[in-house]
């Protein structure tokens, strides 16, 4: 993983404390997740829910991390619709046109290719 920055700014104006999860951090979500983890969305919960239990304090009110599904669907509310957008931009940055992993050839005009 990346390295995240410390804090980031709601469109709200929402200031979001961040840390990166640590190996522990990581088993111990997996354990909150508990049955999640056997379903067919168990890789979805379990980003949305690491990007979620990132958040080390909300306006400087520190933040624990969960220890059940409802703590992080709690904290997940606290954070807001806008907050989860900001956490998106931090953890899935848009990635530029043809960037290497898109299944596009370097040079290769997609344009050209789609017709």
């Amino acid at each position: 993983m990346t390295t995240i920055p410390k804090e980031i700014t709601t469109a709200s104006g929402k200031k979001l404390e961040l840390k990166e999860l640590d190996p522990g951090d990581m088993l111990d979500l997996i354990e909150v997740a508990g049955t999640a983890m056997q379903s067919a969305s168990a890789g979805a919960w379990m980003g949305y829910a690491q990007m979620i239990c990132s958040v080390d304090a909300i306006d400087g009110a520190p933040v624990e991390m969960p220890e059940t599904k409802e703590q992080v669907k709690q904290l997940a509310r606290r954070i807001g619709n806008d907050g989860i957008i900001a956490l998106q931009a931090v953890f899935y940055p848009p990635q530029k046109k043809d960037a290497p992993g898109q299944n596009a050839e370097p040079g290769v005009d997609m344009e050209t290719a789609k017709n």
